[in-house]
């Protein structure tokens, strides 16, 4: 079956070891509107796949992904929402993507250079390991512009590095260096950027060489033991970033994030 072609991202299967990447190197892998739909397809293409054994996640350029695209409209993102059921399916396209990535059957691993903000780290979390270049980072934004995390993605975090560092991360907005994330377990290896794809495959390599039936069921019991109950506490994470859309703070915090001032917030 010929490969699916994309316009943000890029699929190269080989033998028992596929390559999603993201490919807007010009935006520092930002995830705009289409790049969700694709990652959902691309994810959900594994689905039929039993040629693949792993997948490795990475990012064309200096990042893997810098999170959601703040200026969607440098690609086509669709009719903008015209009622608020629209503007609620939309925000869901990063939840689809994100659980996508989580049920793939496949091992997935990230490959991750430079930066993973946002939505990118939700990506990196939904991947089974991870392995960091010396100069990746992981930071969640999303506080500092007044929305919560959303993409049903703050469990996966929550898993890795446990409740107070995790609260360091979506509330206090802390940028985590590839040194510290080793040493918290959110990187299962680090390695120098010029190292990190030879890292990845070999990695890679190992998983694959594993009987694929057995290894498959034992990560998806792994993910639903950890996850059981992710879903019923997260469903309403988009419905709480409209919520947050409407207040007073929101406001502030954008035109203090965009024009590098302190901001004064009322809990309006």
């Amino acid at each position: 079956m010929p490969e699916t072609q994309y316009q943000t991202l890029s699929l190269d299967r080989k033998g028992p070891i596929a390559w999603l990447s993201f490919n807007r190197p010009h935006t520092a892998n930002a995830l705009s509107p289409l790049c969700l739909r694709e990652l959902e397809s691309a994810a959900l293409s594994f689905a039929d796949d039993v040629e693949t054994k792993v997948v490795i996640v990475t990012g064309v350029g200096k990042h893997f992904s810098s999170g959601a695209d703040l200026n969607p409209d440098r690609e086509n993102a669709g009719a903008p929402p015209t009622n608020l059921l629209q503007r609620q399916r939309r925000n869901r396209l990063g939840e689809r993507a994100i659980n996508a990535m989580y049920g793939i059957d496949q091992i997935t691993i990230a490959a991750w250079n430079g930066a993973a903000m946002g939505g990118g780290a939700c990506v990196a979390t939904a991947c089974d390991l991870r392995i960091g270049a010396d100069d990746c980072f992981m930071q969640y934004p999303e506080i500092d512009i007044g929305m919560n995390l959303m993409w049903q993605s703050l469990p996966l975090l929550i898993h890795l590095v446990g409740p107070a560092r995790a609260k360091r991360l979506v509330v206090g907005g802390d940028r985590i260096p590839a040194s510290q994330l080793e040493q918290w377990g959110v990187l299962d290896e680090l390695v120098p950027r010029a190292d990190l794809h030879q890292a990845a495959l070999a990695c890679a390599q190992h998983y694959a060489a594993k009987p694929p039936i057995a290894a498959q069921m034992m990560k998806r019991s792994v993910n639903h033991i950890v996850s059981a109950l992710d879903r019923s506490i997260m469903h309403m994470d988009a419905d709480q970033n409209l919520f947050t859309q409407q207040t007073k703070d929101r406001e502030l915090a954008i035109d203090a994030y965009l024009s590098k001032s302190p901001a004064e917030f009322t809990g309006n």
